[in-house]
């Protein structure tokens, strides 16, 4: 009896071993910047690629980006300043960076005017580039009488006028912009936002076609000055290899949030395990609000099943020895 329940025990742990081993195994399952290239050789850069100034009423306020003409002719370049804001595509369910959409928050652009190359101060301004020559352009924000209090979003934009023509028809050009960040010092600056959508799961990633961890929220600003949104994403092995939490810098689980938009908070861990049990949290804080969902994932749980299986197992057959043992026993006292 006893070599029958062994030899059952070592082949339900083989066969429990090899599925677990096969379950294991991986599964394959506009731009805002500072530089601009295209295929044909028109190349132009802009520095910095971001300006933060503090606007009051009937001030002005001087100062110059640069442009540079990194190809190899000469560039015509225009410089002018658009508004800076989000549309919402009823199409895409999702709100997408725009420069024609004017409102309360896109007021600067019109206070902006640019030194052109008679000492004049204009909307629009036309410069020409040597090539490897860099430019300073000057820019000036004159405020009016009265501005809204909260922020003031705009993006001057160095477009080239002067791109090649492909062997296609296709008119090559070029437009990096700077964002200006207007923030006023009158009125009452308010940093409200609505945190939804908190969302915590095993997706493929397009790329590499691996299943990862992948966490995402949409922040909408409320309020009227933009703010930061910051996801921190934190995996913890219970069972399994590896733990993560979300670097400071660099991805997409930090961005800017003006108002009048609701943007996507996100983070991935690339790479990560193929199995395991892991506890996961992930907050977000954006304006005044803070959320945090947190729960436990199990990646590819069909070995613990089989662990747990197998190991039940196990136990069934030492309590049904021990009891034929003292069955045993007895039988032979009682002689």
């Amino acid at each position: 009896m006893k070599k029958i329940i062994y030899k059952l025990l070592s082949l339900a742990l083989v066969l429990g071993l090899g599925v677990g081993f096969l379950s294991v195994a991986p599964a394959w399952a506009e731009d805002e910047g500072g530089e601009s290239e295209d295929v044909v050789g028109t190349s132009i850069s802009l520095s910095p690629v971001s300006k933060v100034l503090e606007l009051s009423s009937k001030s002005s306020y001087t100062d110059s980006l640069q442009v540079k003409n990194d190809g190899k002719d000469d560039l015509d370049v225009e410089v002018y300043a658009a508004p800076y804001s989000y549309v919402y595509s009823e199409d895409e369910d999702a709100y997408k960076l725009g420069f024609s959409n004017e409102n309360n928050f896109t007021q600067i652009t019109r206070w902006i005017t640019f030194k052109d190359q008679g000492g004049s101060w204009v909307k629009k301004a036309t410069y020409t580039i040597k090539p490897g020559a860099s430019l300073d352009v000057s820019y000036k924000v004159t405020t009016p009488d009265n501005i809204p209090a909260g922020g003031q979003y705009a993006v001057i934009f160095a477009h080239t006028l002067s791109g090649e023509t492909t062997t296609s028809g296709i008119k090559t050009e070029a437009s990096p912009g700077m964002v200006v960040y207007g923030r006023s010092t009158e009125g009452e600056a308010i940093a409200t936002s609505e945190i939804s959508n908190m969302t915590v799961e095993r997706r493929v990633n397009e790329e590499s076609k691996k299943e990862n961890f992948f966490a995402s929220a949409k922040v909408k600003n409320t309020g009227n000055v933009d703010f930061s949104a910051v996801g921190v994403l934190k995996v913890d092995a219970i069972i399994g290899a590896g733990s993560y939490e979300t670097p400071s810098t660099g991805n997409n689980a930090r961005i800017s949030v003006i108002p009048e938009s609701e943007l996507v908070v996100s983070d991935e861990w690339i790479d990560s395990p193929s199995f395991g049990i892991y506890k996961v949290n992930w907050t977000v804080t954006a304006g005044d609000s803070t959320e945090t969902v947190e729960k436990i994932v199990f990646v590819n749980p069909v070995p613990f099943i089989l662990f747990s299986i197998i190991l039940l197992t196990i136990v069934i057959v030492f309590v049904i020895i021990k009891v034929r043992r003292r069955k045993e026993r007895r039988s032979r006292l009682a002689v």
